[in-house]
This record gives structure tokens, C-alpha cells and sequence, in this order.
């Protein structure tokens, strides 16, 4: 019988696959086959599910591969080869993303874990302050590279997927349907009546198509509004018409099992021999059967989401098409409005200047992937940034850029090096004066971080640290933190001072002026 005519009614895209859902009608009283042709060769063939509904019972699932032979055109047989070897750059490329995203997250959460650890160790004096900043520096350090990793491994990644697509259209100038491997489902049927319509639906996974989650954050006065979408991209070598989009986190394994330990022998070393060839029957054909109608989904605004176990599934409210070749489209998920607070941080000691900041708690029930996001600050860009995973609960801070309204100035008011003491000692001081004027309409909220040194050797003492006023923070590394409120045309002054003691023919290294 002539192929079953089933378009692409549904399509679910995970981060590194895709699970097509076609349909179509057969007359019962056509033949007791119907088949599902023209499908792509990289689908995978366990992952075949065939349901339907009617006057028939589903009786045997068989998948089959259509392959032909090198085509005789020289040229066409040499853009083949480059497919293949594109196809594989692309899928290997996939997995040194991921491998990088896997990293950072590692980075990420033993950051914040050390960090409680030490701060817990310091205040008890089971740790050396020296021994934690070279720690905290080489965790900085490589969250930086883990960072660069992925940026220039997505860049590649992102051009290989442009060099496949261009292979897939020059190929496909030139190639007939007839000349096209592909794959062809064939379901065989047992009818319950003479004569009717049977309706079925066959789902495949196919590799090919990723998705990666995207935000565009919108900071206002009463309020942070985070618009979040997916960026889908499907090189499956087959077209996705207007039809329900789908976004899910969940990731389909080749094979899934718990790992378990098994009996661990030890046994004689003895000869190997060659076994002999091996015959039998040929496996089972995949895929399995029901006999299920269809469930309708009701739409909802921009996107639904369902939580399950494990993952997220976004269900987008209208049907949208998605050519093959197609390189991050676009596709709107959710709008969320958080509650912010918006303040000023600023550091004299290494820039003269004050960015507003916004901090933002997720009072959602969704937890947000790790995506790169656009800031804007009302109407205005602010630039780009990556967010990491945003759980419910969980707070984020959003520079939103430097503010010329907010005045700092600092200065050295103090200075002395002393000579040596009876005891050999050198003796050096410093004091520090930062002034912080608030020239906008309105009171401000400022963050102010400054440092003293720390040393890292027994010969240098820091002594005498002093601070006006009181800072609401301290920690063992020698970092303050005060939190001011200034009205407008108003002026806040801080200072600290300290003093450094060098042993006897010790040169210190490191010293700011």
C-alpha cells in the first residue's frame, strides 16, 4: 500500500535531541500495513512508539533503513563525505558544551561551598588566611577559564552548525527524494471491523536539534520583570511545519540503569583462545505498541510549564515552524515578575566609581537554567551577562551600570615608613579617606568595600587596623563592607588606616601606596 500520509503534529525538543510525534488515517479496509516512509536516517530506532485509535489493533512495530548506493556524481559523493564529517564535529562539538557546562556548574557550587567552609574555619583559627586566598584565587582563576572555555567552544560550535547547513543545501540542490537515504516505520494491523478509519501516531527521538534557555531581564523601579525564552536550533535533515512546540530540561539517555556494584573476582591468569563465530537469530524489531487516543492539552498564556521528576517541560501556546537549518529561534517560555531592591556598590580601592545593582530573590516556582541574559534598565540596554542556575528561593545580583550621579573620591592622608628599632623591626602606616556624594534626586543605598593587607608571612605583621566609622562587615582577609544611606546633595566619609611591621632584613612585596 502507498505510504501513510503523516505530518509533524508535535515536536519536543531536549537539549541535545528532539521526539517527533507525527499523524495520520488509514482505511482498515486498504490492507492490513500501514507505513510511516521518508523519515530521517539519525532518528534512534528504540525510541519508535506507535499509538492510534480505531477500528484495528496495532500487532507488530518493524523499522527499517533505506540506504543507497555512493551516488555516481564524483562532486555529490565528495559533499556526502564533508556531511558526515561535519555531522560528527557537530555532535562531538555538542558534547565539549556540555562537558564545559558541567565544569562550571562544579566550579560554581564548590565556590560557594568553600566559601562557608572558610569562613567557618578562619573565625576559629583552624585555617591560614594566606593558605585561603591562594585557595578562593585559584577557584577565581578557574571559573574565568571555564568561562572562556564555553564561549569559545559555543563560537565553534555555533560555525559548525553553519558549515552542516550549508552542506545540507548545496547536497540538497542536488539530490533527488529517490536518491535520499531515509527510514520507513511499518505497522502492521489487525482489523476489529470491515471497514472505518484508524487513526495513529508514531513518536521517534532523533538526534540533530538542542535547545538553550535565554532572558531578557527588565529592571524597573517597583520591580525586576524576566522574560525568558528558548533558543532552538535542528539540523535533523527534515522540516518542522507549524505544529506544538515543546521545550523540555529532561535529557534521553541511550541506555538508563542505576549503577550498582558487582561481585569484584580475582581468578588465575590463564590462556585466551579464540571463540568461534557466532549465529542467531536476528533481535526483535524496537518499538513498542498501545492502543491509546489522543489527550487534547488545554493552551495557556506564552507557555505552559509542568514540573516532573526530574525536568522541566515548557509547552508553547502556538504552533511554530522550525526549518531545518534553523540556528536559535527564537521562542517565547515565560514572563515572571520578581521583587528588587536597587542600591550602589562601589570599591574604591580599585575603581572611583558607583554601580547600581539590583538584588532579586526567584519568588517563583520555576527554577531557570543557566543562560546567557540581556539587562535592561528600564527602557535603556545595559549589556549582556550569564546567568547561572536560578532556583526558587534564590537570590541574583544585576549590575545595571556605572552612575555618574554617584560621586567617590579617595585619598591617601597618611603616610609614613618608619626606620628600623632596637629590635630590627621596619615600621610602615597608611590611612586612607574616601568621600561619597550623592548628586541624584533621591536617597541613595550604597554598598562601600574597601581592604586592608593580609600578610602571608610571620615577619609581617598587620597591627593597629582602624575604621570610621564601624563597618557592618569584617572578615579574617581583611575585607570591610559598610552600608550607607545618603540623602541628595549629601556627603559620606570613611577612612580606614593601618600599620605594617617588617622583621629585620625581610623586603616586602606587594605594598600599595
Amino acid at each position: 500500500m502507498p505510504p501513510l500520509s503523516a505530518p509533524i503534529t508535535a515536536v519536543t525538543v531536549y537539549p541535545q535531541q528532539a521526539r517527533i510525534t507525527r499523524r495520520g488515517r488509514v482505511d482498515v479496509a486498504d490492507g492490513p500495513r500501514a507505513v510511516f516512509a521518508g523519515l530521517p536516517v539519525t532518528l534512534t530506532a528504540d525510541s519508535v512508539r506507535v499509538t492510534g485509535s480505531g477500528p484495528a489493533r496495532i500487532v507488530g512495530v518493524d523499522v527499517r533503513t533505506e540506504r543507497h548506493t555512493e551516488p555516481a556524481d564524483a562532486a555529490l559523493r565528495e559533499l556526502a563525505e564533508r556531511r558526515r564529517a561535519a555531522q560528527d564535529a557537530v555532535a562531538a562539538a555538542e558534547d565539549e558544551v556540555t562537558a564545559a557546562t558541567v565544569r562550571i556548574e562544579l566550579l560554581t557550587g564548590l565556590a560557594r561551598r568553600s566559601g562557608g567552609s572558610f569562613a567557618k574555619a578562619l573565625a576559629s583559627g583552624d585555617a591560614e588566611p594566606g593558605r585561603v586566598a591562594e585557595v578562593t584565587g585559584a577557584l577565581g582563576t578557574q571559573l574565568s577559564e571555564a568561562f572562556g572555555e564555553k564561549r569559545a567552544r559555543a563560537a565553534r560550535l555555533d560555525r559548525l552548525r553553519e558549515e552542516l547547513a550549508a552542506l545540507d543545501r548545496r547536497i540538497g540542490e542536488h539530490t533527488t527524494e529517490s536518491e535520499k537515504d531515509s527510514t520507513s516505520v511499518v505497522v502492521e494491523l489487525e482489523p476489529t471491523a470491515e471497514s472505518g478509519e484508524a487513526e495513529l501516531e508514531l513518536s521517534y527521538v532523533v538526534h540533530g536539534a538542542s535547545w538553550e534557555p535565554g532572558y531578557d531581564i527588565r529592571v524597573g523601579e517597583s520591580g525586576v520583570a524576566v522574560a525568558s525564552f528558548g533558543l532552538v536550533s535542528q539540523h535533523t535533515g527534515e522540516d518542522w511545519p507549524e505544529c506544538a512546540l515543546a521545550l523540555s530540561t529532561a535529557r534521553p539517555a541511550t541506555a538508563v540503569a542505576v549503577p550498582e556494584p558487582r561481585p569484584w573476582f580475582l581468578d588465575r591468569a590463564r590462556e585466551v583462545r579464540p571463540l568461534a563465530a557466532y549465529g542467531g537469530a536476528a533481535p526483535a524489531a524496537p518499538g513498542g505498541f498501545e492502543m491509546n487516543a489522543a489527550s487534547a492539552r488545554m493552551p495557556h498564556p506564552v507557555a505552559e510549564a509542568e514540573q516532573g521528576t526530574t525536568a522541566m517541560t515548557y509547552r508553547v501556546t502556538r504552533p511554530v515552524e522550525i526549518p531545518s537549518g534553523a540556528q536559535e529561534h527564537r521562542t517565547a517560555l515565560a514572563r515572571l515578575e520578581f521583587p528588587a531592591e536597587l542600591g550602589y556598590v562601589t570599591a574604591p580601592v580599585l575603581a572611583l566609581e558607583a554601580s547600581l545593582r539590583a538584588t532579586v530573590v526567584n519568588t517563583s516556582e520555576h527554577t531557570l537554567r543557566a543562560g546567557r541574559a540581556s539587562v535592561f534598565h528600564g527602557t535603556e540596554f545595559v549589556g549582556s551577562t550569564h546567568v547561572e542556575v536560578w532556583a526558587p528561593g534564590e537570590e541574583l545580583e544585576l549590575a545595571l551600570g556605572v552612575d555618574d550621579r554617584i560621586r567617590v573620591e579617595r585619598e591617601l592622608v597618611r603616610r609614613t615608613a618608619g626606620k628600623a628599632t632596637l629590635s630590627g623591626q621596619r615600621r610602615r602606616e597608611a590611612e586612607y579617606r574616601t568621600t561619597i556624594t550623592n548628586h541624584g534626586p533621591a536617597e541613595a543605598a550604597i554598598t562601600v568595600l574597601d581592604q586592608a593587607p593580609v600578610s602571608r608571612d610571620d615577619a609581617i605583621t598587620v597591627r593597629d587596623v582602624r575604621t570610621t566609622p564601624d563597618p557592618a562587615e569584617t572578615t579574617q582577609l581583611g575585607e570591610f563592607t559598610w552600608r550607607l544611606r545618603i540623602a541628595p546633595g549629601a556627603s559620606s566619609v570613611l577612612t580606614l588606616g593601618y600599620r605594617v611591621d617588617v622583621a629585620k632584613g625581610v623586603e616586602i612585596t606587594g605594598w600599595r601606596e
